[in-house]
């Protein structure tokens, strides 16, 4: 039987130093908006978990998902508008 610990110094050999480039940040900024967006529409599906949708959160979870494909929509055309061509 083989153990983690023999594996371990392969994981943790080179931990990340610095944390996130300025290109990284970048990214994560252009996406904060489908990211806030897909966090709203857990917001609205998890009370469904464990109870039946009334016609409220029916209402909240569809502009949920709208707002998320909005958001999916704008960030796909500002990059394929910044790479310079279509998709």
């Amino acid at each position: 039987m083989k153990t983690i610990a023999a594996l371990q110094a392969f994981v943790t050999a080179n931990p990340p130093v610095g944390g996130p480039t300025a290109a990284e940040l970048k990214a994560i900024e252009a996406e904060m908006p489908l990211i806030l967006a897909e966090v709203e529409l857990l917001d609205a599906q998890i009370p469904l978990l464990d109870r039946p949708a009334t016609v409220l959160d029916e209402r909240r979870l569809r502009r949920a998902r709208r707002k998320v494909l909005a958001a999916r929509r704008d960030l796909l055309n500002r990059t394929a508008s910044q790479s310079g061509g279509a998709a």
